[in-house]
């Protein structure tokens, strides 16, 4: 690592506070899965708003709980979910570049809307690449912190890459790139190699019916809780698993996996949620209805050339 400083101090872990990067690619050969942000919308703009590269570290925050305290000056950003996040006790701006001082502390609650917060500091949070990354994977214990897979402990140490230049603090992202993760999103869906194997009704009802969040959602991956969908595929052989693959077990409800996910399996496939609809999924609290929406490959391809291009 280059010129590192330590600016923070875990003071309290709070549930699941992970440094992630892009994600780790090129080695779902050897079993690994790819890791990265879970809201790739959510974490490239706090990076983008204190002038980091794209696939900077950032801090991914789950549900609150953390509390840094703040050992040197620099610029920061807080951007995804609104997990009531204080510095010194008032209320953070969000989606916003911020100046932060040594002796202060910054703080997440709990979710008010949304699920994941990502905080992003100038230069970005050091730590050494473990496959070429350091996306934290505490399943498969890789990256991090430690390049151990260990979620931030209280007592922890945060250093970061010294900047080219410290960005300016009140820099703040247009209103329409800010997503009210408390409204039904509509997720696009890539049809998979499967989806004629589902009986007729199953996919009317797939398309057409308000799907809820439950309670088993992770990093993993997401269930869905709604009317059975039925496939006349039997037994499959198990093929390789990419992001946002929606697998139908034989219970009926899908299940829709994200960054952590295995890297094979033998389910059927209704199809894959585009990088951005498995952003806008992993926002959403057990409970919140969802609706899947199919897509085309031209589509999904342009949103995504678009995203990515505002980031370069």
């Amino acid at each position: 690592m280059s010129d590192v400083k330590t600016r923070f101090e875990v003071r309290r872990a709070g549930p699941l506070a992970l440094l992630q990067d892009a994600g780790r690619f090129g080695v779902r050969r050897l079993g690994v899965t790819q890791g990265g942000p879970a809201d790739p919308h959510a974490w490239a703009w706090a990076n983008r708003l204190v002038d980091n590269a794209w696939g900077t570290t950032a801090l991914e925050v789950t549900m609150g709980g953390l509390e840094l305290d703040v050992t040197q000056e620099t610029v920061i950003a807080v951007c995804g979910a609104d997990l009531g996040a204080t510095l010194e006790g008032n209320s953070l701006p969000l989606w916003e570049s911020v100046r932060v001082r040594a002796g202060q502390r910054l703080a997440f609650a709990q979710p008010v809307n949304g699920l994941r917060a990502y905080l992003a500091v100038a230069g970005g949070f050091a730590a050494e690449p473990v496959l070429g990354s350091t996306a934290c994977v505490p399943r498969e214990g890789l990256g991090g912190l430690d390049g151990l897979g260990h979620k931030l402990e209280e007592g922890d140490r945060l250093g970061t890459e010294t900047p080219t230049g410290m960005p300016d603090a009140g820099r703040r992202a247009p209103d329409d790139v800010r997503p009210d993760y408390a409204t039904t999103p509509r997720l696009a869906l890539l049809p998979g190699a499967q989806i004629a194997e589902f009986e007729g009704r199953s996919l009317y009802q797939a398309f057409n019916t308000a799907w809820r969040v439950d309670e088993r959602a992770d990093r993993m991956g997401v269930r869905l809780r709604g009317p059975q969908l039925r496939c006349r595929l039997g037994g499959m052989i198990s093929e390789g698993i990419g992001l946002g693959a929606v697998q139908v077990p034989p219970d009926g409800q899908p299940i829709a996996l994200l960054n952590d996910r295995q890297t094979i399996g033998g389910y059927p496939r209704l199809g894959a949620l585009t990088p951005l609809a498995c952003g806008r999924l992993a926002q959403c609290l057990p409970g919140q209805d969802v609706h899947l929406v199919a897509t085309s490959r031209e589509r999904a391809h342009s949103e995504h050339r678009r995203f990515r291009a505002g980031f370069r």
